[in-house]
């Protein structure tokens, strides 16, 4: 073992270290040959490329592998990031299409507003809606304008398409409005084309009742209910909704406004009707006659004897 120690102090350490110093010298001649900038190293050098470059397919081959994958795991990691973003853009988006429907909602419902054409004497004022009662025995709901702007109770409230309910409460700036779905709410309807007369109650369903209909049989599904001025609580000709017949066989109203959007509502002002109570005021004077004889009492000079 001591011999075989001597051995390799002796002859493998010096070998080594000329090895080293001969590769050292090779590679730093190589390198000056790659820096020369002359024709003949050019060729030279292009020489040395296609003698040994092909030579050394099989182990390039590896290293492309592994810069192909290198560059595959980048361009995955970039695909990430862009799904990433794509999907923070689409939540984006996703919610500003749902403020766009709000908005579109809104629009449209104010645009019903302005254009609904109702009695010319008729004036409304706009209220948004604040809050819902959220009771299941109660179905009203708050608005923001109040005995301030006019408000008095029993003024009808409707929304884009049809009447909604009637004000049940004002304070200074709010008011409540008591929908037709309400079991305290009972409003006089007529039933067209036939004409029918009656009452339309909540009974906290969707679909509000019929009641009091002089004759039932000819009411029809789809028939148009309408407001009936009856008592002076609405004004007539309000839309009301919609005749249904419901599985328990009762005839019912579906109504016309959009419960489940109730953004506006607009009070109408509503102002006592005239009443006639004098009706010979109606009857015109007859030309050249003051007076009508009284036809009870007998003619001068048709008396007895």
């Amino acid at each position: 073992m001591a011999e075989d120690r001597r051995y390799e102090q002796d002859y493998l350490r010096p070998l080594r270290r000329v090895l080293i110093g001969v590769m050292v010298v090779l590679l730093a001649l190589i390198f000056l040959i790659w820096r020369i900038d002359s024709p003949r190293v050019e060729q030279f050098r292009m020489a040395v490329i296609d003698r040994v470059v092909p030579s050394f397919d099989w182990a390039m081959r590896p290293v492309a592998h592994v810069a192909t994958l290198a560059e595959d795991f980048r361009s995955y990691a970039r695909i990430i990031e862009q799904n990433q973003e794509l999907r923070r853009e689409l939540q984006q988006m996703r919610a500003w299409r749902e403020a766009a429907l709000q908005l579109e909602q809104k629009n449209a419902q104010l645009l019903d507003l302005n254009q609904v054409r109702l009695d010319p004497q008729l004036t409304h004022v706009t209220g948004v809606v604040m809050a819902d009662s959220g009771s299941p025995f109660r179905k009203s709901v708050l608005l923001n304008v109040g005995a301030r702007d006019g408000v008095q109770d029993g003024w009808a409230a409707m929304d884009g398409l049809g009447l909604a309910g009637r004000i049940a409460g004002v304070g200074q700036r709010t008011a409540r409005v008591v929908l037709l779905t309400d079991t305290a709410s009972a409003v006089p309807v007529i039933v067209q084309p036939s004409g029918q007369r009656a009452m339309l109650i909540g009974d906290n369903s969707p679909f509000p009742i019929l009641e009091f209909v002089e004759s039932p049989d000819d009411l029809r599904p789809g028939d148009r209910v309408v407001s009936s001025d009856d008592g002076g609580v609405f004004p007539a000709g309000l839309l009301v909704g919609e005749v249904v017949v419901t599985r328990d066989r009762r005839q019912r109203v579906r109504i016309a406004a959009d419960y489940g959007r109730l953004d506006f509502l607009r009070v109408l002002r509503s102002r006592p009707v005239e009443r006639i109570t004098d009706s010979g005021s109606v009857i015109a004077p007859v030309e050249g006659v003051t007076t009508l004889p009284d036809l009870s009492e007998p003619a001068e000079g048709t008396g007895d004897g």
